[in-house]
């Protein structure tokens, strides 16, 4: 079946639908992983944005039981260059394109992916939007210039949990996931759109994990009297989620806290910080950062689209983490506070290792506090 994929800039493509006829709005950003796709559809982070793949062949391995980042996929719609049908992996109980459908997503195959990039690399994330109806370009045109920009728009309040949890599952083992049984700490995790391997790493070191809904009120999270507190990655503008930036400014110096992406932004948010839209944002497994503190240089998974302001936050905290791509902020610290942050996901699901060290520095941090 046809597809329209229309660009609030008057453009668009042509190319085959698959997954779920029917119609999505979003914004459009691409990611530049080989692989990973099912942890990329199923990252809450996504929420709002139709992601494109810029690498050619996607869904060659399937769909698994196992690497869900969350309780189902999040993205607004699906672009890839061609798509594989006929999945070959031992773990695999579905293909990509009856994966989809099975949420109501939409996929599109079959455009020029690499046209695609470079329009977005020129002029930035647009909305977009893709269709199977019987409708002209021009109408679906309109349709993208009508849809609310992803600026300004709550979007955790779409994704967190609804109840607190815990959470009991520990890292895979290449069979299953362990099931860690000793505990030395405790994390209050304030689900802002958590992936579930961030959990299952601190649980394997001994940290057990209860996810909060965003919106829990700092007092109910001290009275808890945890021994830390963590603070998820999450999709869209960081600025509207007023509450838990407040709840955060609360909580700085009476407890130890560790903050991944959006939890980065929320936290510099509190101190202070500003942030800002990025022109397309990073999206991928191998972009490198460089730790000032060691002086050396992390490759790391990113997924996010607003970034803060490296100025605004110098004499609030220190700047550890520095993208070497393009300079902009990606790790704060302050000991005496005992507080610590970075941009990008250090739990490797998908991407590299390079950064994992962080949770051990998390469970350090719990020790000398």
């Amino acid at each position: 079946m046809k597809a329209i994929v229309a660009f609030e800039d008057g453009s668009y493509f042509i190319g085959r639908a698959f997954g779920a006829y029917t119609d999505a709005r979003g914004e459009i950003v691409f990611n530049t992983s080989m692989s990973g796709y099912q942890e990329i559809l199923t990252d809450p982070s996504y929420k709002g944005q139709i992601v494109l793949m810029t690498y050619p062949l996607i869904g060659n391995y399937g769909v698994n039981e196992q690497d869900f980042e969350s309780r189902r996929p999040w993205v607004e719609g699906f672009i890839v260059k061609e798509l594989t049908r006929h999945y070959s992996n031992y773990r695999a109980t579905r293909d990509l394109s009856s994966f989809l459908n099975e949420y109501g997503i939409p996929g599109v195959e079959g455009v020029d992916t690499r046209a695609i990039t470079k329009k977005i690399r020129e002029k930035g994330s647009m909305r977009v939007y893709i269709t199977t109806k019987d409708i002209s370009p021009d109408k679906a045109v309109q349709i993208a210039r009508e849809i609310p920009d992803i600026k300004g728009r709550d979007l955790v309040k779409q994704v967190t949990t609804e109840k607190p949890y815990l959470f009991r599952e520990g890292i895979w083992n290449g069979k299953t996931y362990e099931k860690p049984t000793r505990w030395r700490y405790r994390v209050v995790v304030y689900d802002f759109g958590v992936k579930k391997n961030i959990l299952r790493i601190m649980n394997s070191l001994g940290i057990e994990t209860y996810v909060v809904p965003a919106t829990t009120p700092y007092t109910e999270v001290l009275e808890m009297k945890p021994h830390g507190v963590f603070l998820a990655n999450g999709p869209g503008d960081p600025e509207p989620v007023r509450y838990a930036i407040e709840n955060v400014r609360n909580l700085i110096g009476k407890i130890p806290i560790f903050g991944i992406c959006l939890g980065h932004q929320i936290l510099s948010l509190a101190l202070g910080g500003k942030s800002y839209k990025m022109k397309f944002g990073h999206r991928g497994a191998n972009h490198p950062v460089k730790n000032l503190e060691t002086g050396g240089v992390e490759i790391t998974a990113q997924n996010h689209s607003f970034a803060i302001d490296i100025n605004s936050v110098k004499g609030k905290a220190e700047i550890t983490h520095v993208n070497l791509n393009d300079g902009t902020l990606e790790g704060i610290r302050d000991r005496s506070k005992f507080f610590f942050t970075v941009q990008y996901h250090p739990e490797d699901s998908p991407g590299p290792h390079d950064s994992i060290y962080l949770f051990k520095e998390f469970y350090r941090m719990l020790e000398s506090f």
